[in-house]
């Protein structure tokens, strides 16, 4: 039976909901309090998500915040899109620690760009303690929303064809398309009219990289080629802080994974959000990177991990999804990702996966999810603001519970993250 596709104008409208099979009552308990895993599904589904910021209100509320900080939060247009809309940067603060944040990369993983301008809100306004250490110590980039034409479409890949890329770089023209250029279904999504690629499979951690026709298609396995506009902006970004700062500490990249994942102990019990610090094979032991090996920081990226985790298992008493919280796959190697090449480039790396993209839980839970992302956030940038992070224990991450089964009743159908 083939895949239903999912119909952009219900998507946009917010008509035709569809109630999710994973919907509890609210009697349903598990023995933490947490609401109890029943059936669910990873079917892919019309569902609404108007409750989402869309590309022309990220915009607005920008410019809102920029204002109302005044000028505490500086926004600067970094580039554009393939189909030309803006890909905006939010700075606040200036300390001498820099902090990268990056959300919606995937344009079907929409939780992480509202948890950045909540963020944004309080860092730019806020006179309290906390958010003064923030601003001293730190100096946060906020990129909302990276893949705007992805996420305006509602899907994971980005709205670019191989003859645009020829067109760039006259150079491919005999090339053969890259590994992870759309061209078919996905995650009920038809790509045969509009294709795009999974750009996050486009970073390479060699900075100056420019395309070459011999490194087509490549596989998952290899480095990217910075061929989409949207990963040049925040490569350029990457490179402008790593001018200033020598190093950028901390880099942050917002996801989402399936939604019927559980916890590995308890299958009444699904995972809120997935957690890592591990993207990429040890580069001293990896031949070919071993230019690498001396910037690259594991242990780093597991103390900011342990942050995270820490702030959500802190206030798990009181909202028990927040204890919910697992270790991504570490059997994972994956330089072409944004993750991947910045950890090579020495920064602490680390990846947030809610639970459900929009084709399987719309904006279902939205709030909860929202506020996870903002929690885990809120735990690294004040571990990191203190100085705290240095005295957290690297052993602690690999004791974090790894990711549990999916009890969903379709196989999942896109690597992650």
């Amino acid at each position: 039976m083939s895949r239903p596709k999912r119909s952009l104008a219900a998507v946009v409208a917010g008509v035709a909901v569809l109630s999710l099979v994973t919907a509890v009552p609210a009697t349903a308990q598990s023995a933490t309090g947490a609401p109890a895993a029943q059936k669910c599904s990873d079917e892919p589904q019309d569902l609404p998500v108007h409750e989402f910021t869309d590309h022309r209100e990220l915009g607005g509320e920008l410019e809102r915040i920029e204002r109302v900080s005044g000028g505490v939060v500086d926004v600067d247009e970094i580039g554009r899109s393939n189909r030309g809309r803006e890909i905006w940067s939010a700075r606040a603060g200036s300390g001498p620690k820099a902090v990268l944040l990056t959300s919606e990369i995937h344009g079907n993983e929409k939780t992480g760009t509202d948890a950045l301008l909540r963020l944004l809100r309080f860092v730019g306004t806020s006179d309290s303690p906390k958010a003064e250490r923030w601003r001293d110590e730190l100096t946060i980039v906020a990129i909302p929303k990276m893949n705007p034409d992805a996420a305006e479409l509602d899907r994971r890949g980005n709205d670019m064809t191989w003859d645009d890329v020829v067109q760039r770089y006259p150079q491919l023209a005999d090339a053969e398309p890259a590994w992870n250029y759309y061209t078919g279904e996905l995650q009920g999504d038809d790509y045969s009219q509009r294709p795009g690629f999974d750009i996050n499979r486009d970073y390479n951690p060699d900075l100056s990289y420019e395309p070459k026709a011999a490194d087509f298609p490549g596989t998952s396995a290899d480095t990217g080629w910075y061929l989409s506009p949207e990963t040049r902006a925040v490569r350029d970004v990457y490179i402008g802080l790593e001018e200033e700062f020598g190093t950028v500490d901390t880099y942050v990249d917002l996801h989402h994974q399936g939604a019927c994942y559980v916890m590995p102990d308890d299958p009444d019990r699904f995972v809120t959000m997935s957690i890592s610090g591990k993207f990429v094979d040890d580069p001293a032991q990896t031949p070919g990177y071993e230019e690498y090996a001396d910037e690259y920081d594991l242990d780093y990226a597991k103390q900011l991990n342990v942050a995270a985790y820490n702030a959500l298992q802190g206030k798990a008493n009181k909202n028990p999804l927040f204890g919910n919280i697992t270790l991504y796959p570490q059997d994972i190697n994956l330089p072409g990702t944004g993750l991947g090449s910045f950890a090579l480039n020495g920064s602490g790396a680390v990846l947030f996966e809610v639970r459900g993209q929009t084709q399987t839980l719309g904006q279902k839970y939205r709030e909860q999810l929202v506020r996870t992302v903002y929690t885990g956030l809120d735990g690294i940038l004040s571990s990191v603001a203190s100085g705290q992070v240095d005295n957290l224990d690297p052993a602690v991450y690999d004791a974090i519970p790894p990711r549990g089964p999916s009890i969903g009743d379709r196989a999942r159908t896109v690597a992650e993250p």
